[in-house]
C-alpha cells in the first residue's frame, strides 16, 4: 500500500512539473566544472535548492491566472506592475529568481574554456575605455551591494553597456526598476552562491569569477 502511494505521489509530482509553465534548466556544465571556483556542492545546492524553489513558487503563484501562464518570464518581468496585485511580489521575486539563475548558468564556463574577442573588446572600450576598467567598476559595484543581489553588465537603449547592482532577485527587465536595459553579465551576490567556499570574503569570489566568465556568451547577448 505504502509502495503504491509513492508511485502515485512521485507520478502527480512529475505530470505537474512536466505540465508546468517554467522549468529548472540543466547545466551546460557538470556540478564541478568551474572548481576550484566554484565547488560542486555550492553548484548542485545553488541549481537544486534555490533555483528550483524560485520556479515552483513561480509556477504556483500563476496557477489562478492561465493566461499568465503562456507568457515569457521576460514578458512576465517587463508587465510586472500590471499583473494581478495579489501576485505581483511572488512573480518579482521568484520570476526574477528563475530569470536572473537561469542566465548566471550560460554565463559561467569552465576555467581556459572562453576568452574575450577582439570585437567584444573593442565594444567593452567604447563604454568602460578598458577591459580592466569594466573589471574595476563591476568589483566595486559589487562590494557596494549592501546585503543580497546581483550586480550587472547591461545594454541600454542606445547600446552602450552600463554596470548596475540591484537588490534581492531583481534585474534590469523588471518595469518597477529605473534603470532599464538588457543584461548581458551577472554576478549573483547572495551568500548562498559563495559562502560556503569563501565565508564572507565576497571580493574573493567576486576577483574568482573573471576566471569562469563565459564571454562567447557575453558577446553573444551583446550583439542580439
Amino acid at each position: 500500500m505504502k509502495q503504491t502511494l509513492l508511485i502515485i505521489s512521485v507520478w502527480i509530482a512529475s505530470t505537474f512539473m512536466a505540465s508546468a509553465q517554467f522549468q529548472l534548466p540543466a547545466l551546460p556544465y557538470g556540478y564541478a566544472a568551474l572548481e576550484p571556483f566554484i565547488d560542486s556542492t555550492t553548484m548542485n545546492i545553488h541549481l537544486n535548492n534555490h533555483h528550483a524553489a524560485y520556479v515552483t513558487n513561480l509556477n504556483k503563484a500563476l496557477e489562478k491566472y492561465p493566461d499568465l501562464q503562456k507568457k515569457s518570464i521576460e514578458a512576465l518581468l517587463a508587465g510586472l506592475d500590471k499583473l494581478p496585485a495579489d501576485i505581483q511580489t511572488a512573480v518579482r521575486n521568484n520570476g526574477g529568481g528563475h530569470y536572473n539563475h537561469s542566465l548566471f548558468w550560460k554565463l559561467l564556463a569552465p576555467a581556459g574554456s572562453t576568452s574575450i574577442s577582439p570585437e567584444l573588446e573593442k565594444k567593452i572600450v567604447e563604454s568602460f575605455g578598458s577591459v580592466e576598467v569594466l573589471k574595476t567598476e563591476f568589483e566595486k559595484a559589487a562590494l557596494g551591494r549592501f546585503g543580497s543581489g546581483w550586480v550587472w553588465v547591461i545594454k541600454d537603449s542606445t547600446g552602450k553597456l552600463k554596470i548596475v547592482s540591484t537588490p534581492n532577485q531583481d534585474n534590469t527587465l523588471m518595469s518597477v526598476i529605473n534603470v532599464k536595459g538588457k543584461p548581458v553579465l551577472g554576478l549573483d551576490l547572495w551568500e548562498h552562491a559563495y559562502y560556503l567556499k569563501y565565508q564572507s570574503k565576497r571580493a574573493a569570489y567576486v576577483k574568482a569569477f573573471w576566471n569562469i566568465v563565459n564571454w562567447k556568451e557575453v558577446e553573444k547577448l551583446v550583439n542580439e
